[in-house]
């Protein structure tokens, strides 16, 4: 299928790059993401299919009854929280898929450290207050320092990006996301020669995040990627998306976004970045080491133990669609595996 250019149908854009992303109309601080894509942990009896929380990719169903529950207007969300006027009218990401309705996105959410539930982690964020915010970045790194929320609004050009979100789980979406390249942050605070990895830490607030109570996860949420991964242009620290900061629910104020990774490598609600020399060992690989690897690049020929990843359900739409390579990024990732053996690699 042939690419269409962002710039062909995403109105009031400004720039182009060879690596598929807009500058945003001046410095416009925004923000979001949907949350990202983990399972519970596998049950005592066996299992053929996803647990409660996932869309089991054999059901013919329920592509209709995920639909009708995510076109409902949000219960949980403000007034104010609405789509900005670029994105009043239908626009697609670069492989032609539409973008997934406001409603959908932020109403239908992974979001472990509220609750497992998707339809409910909204209602339950509504009250949480995640500004002011600090993020703390430092480990291998020459010039160590600690963001608050609007030094990373206003010092890092904000840009938008039409990606793709694919979810461990077999579903997906196209959103319109606000952020910067994660680069621009780790060229500010210049890692060493040491750095191989960049370790990524969430809030730790079991207060306020009911499910952080849960026994089955080590808490705080933790994930990673290897230095090159995090240096590529895909890679953003997303504060927005629909044109709006982040709610709660889509892990405000700031979270990761790696597009050809599975969801849950997209960590939320970001408090610590650290620069490391050994591979970072994320909440999921402990918590199912034999489910999850650190790399959870989305490859439609290597299955979950318990479900096929050759196919989606696109959060919307009825029916499935065929699941891409690095969800369709090959182009851009490709090389970062040159030689790996990407089944062992998982």
């Amino acid at each position: 299928m042939k690419k269409i250019r962002s710039s062909e149908i995403t109105p009031e854009q400004i720039y182009l790059s060879r690596r598929r992303f807009m500058v945003g109309v001046g410095a416009l601080a925004a923000s979001a993401i949907v949350a990202g894509c983990g399972i519970q942990p596998k049950s005592t009896t066996a299992a053929i299919a996803p647990t409660a929380t996932s869309l089991p990719p054999a059901d013919p169903t329920a592509g209709a009854a995920i639909a009708a529950a995510t076109s409902a207007s949000p219960t949980a969300i403000p007034p104010t929280a609405t789509p900005s006027a670029p994105f009043a009218s239908a626009a697609t990401d670069e492989l032609g898929g539409k973008l997934t309705p406001f409603d959908s996105v932020v109403n239908y959410n992974n979001f472990y450290e509220f609750t497992t539930k998707k339809e409910k982690v909204a209602e339950l964020a509504q009250n949480w207050q995640t500004e002011p915010w600090k993020v703390e970045v430092g480990g291998l790194v020459r010039n160590p320092k600690t963001y608050d929320i609007d030094d990373l609004r206003q010092k890092f050009t904000q840009q938008e990006r039409i990606y793709r979100l694919r979810c461990v789980e077999a579903w997906s979406m196209v959103i319109p996301w606000m952020g910067f390249p994660l680069a621009e942050l780790l060229k500010d605070v210049e890692p060493t020669a040491d750095a191989k990895y960049v370790r990524f830490e969430a809030i730790y607030d079991p207060d306020n995040l009911p499910g952080q109570s849960s026994p089955w996860y080590q808490w705080p949420y933790i994930e990673g990627l290897r230095l090159d991964e995090a240096m590529n242009d895909l890679t953003i620290l997303a504060t927005g998306l629909y044109g709006k900061n982040l709610l709660p629910q889509s892990g405000a104020p700031v979270r990761l976004v790696v597009p050809w990774k599975y969801g849950f490598k997209s960590i939320k609600s970001i408090v610590k970045i650290d620069l490391v020399d050994t591979m970072p060992v994320s909440l999921w690989m402990a918590a199912a080491p034999d489910e999850y690897g650190f790399y959870a690049n989305v490859n439609p020929e290597v299955d979950h133990p318990r479900w096929s990843q050759k196919s989606e359900r696109r959060i919307g739409k009825l029916g499935r669609q065929k699941t891409l390579m690095f969800n369709g990024y090959e182009e851009e990732v490709a090389g970062l595996y040159s030689g790996m053996d990407l089944r062992a690699n998982f």
